[in-house]
């Protein structure tokens, strides 16, 4: 009787985390609407850019993670302008994708197909996907333009 309680609890426990973490991060899973397959560059030591990769998989794409020891390079082979600059650069094919981007602007940009090189929202923001804390304002994220100007793309 004991075992079958734990092993009960266990499965509620589980089944808990997986709704926790489905209602948080907007699991679904259809088809992305970008690219299958896309390419997370990031330095070895960072934590919260594997939280991104986790919420990426959670939304239906495969993620290469690729770490990186100078991300400045990536940054520059992006052309990711110095005031977006975030932890982590994602390659979609493309677009570029900088920083902790709610998957709400992912799918808008892959919706719109605007003529740009990719979106950003610079720092870290708390309450982002794969950061922790709680989100204290909209999240503002930006077009990179071919030019390499900045203008707002969307506020989440």
């Amino acid at each position: 009787m004991k075992k079958t309680l734990i092993a009960l609890l266990v499965v509620l426990a589980i089944g808990s985390v997986y709704l926790i973490l489905s209602k948080d991060n907007r699991s679904r899973k259809d088809t992305p609407l970008g690219p299958k397959i896309v390419r997370l560059y990031k330095s070895p030591t960072c934590g919260c850019c594997d939280g991104y990769a986790k919420y990426l998989k959670w939304n239906g794409y495969e993620v290469e993670v690729r770490n990186v020891a100078d991300m400045s390079v990536i940054k520059k082979k992006y052309n990711v302008p110095s005031n977006l600059f975030s932890c982590h650069t994602v390659d979609f094919g493309d677009y570029v994708v900088e920083g902790h981007i709610p998957i709400e602007a992912i799918d808008k940009l892959f919706t719109e197909k605007p003529d740009i090189k990719g979106i950003g929202m610079p720092g870290m923001p708390a309450g982002s996907p794969g950061m922790g804390g709680s989100k204290k304002g909209p999240f503002n994220v930006y077009t990179i333009e071919k030019d390499g100007s900045i203008q707002e793309f969307i506020s989440i």
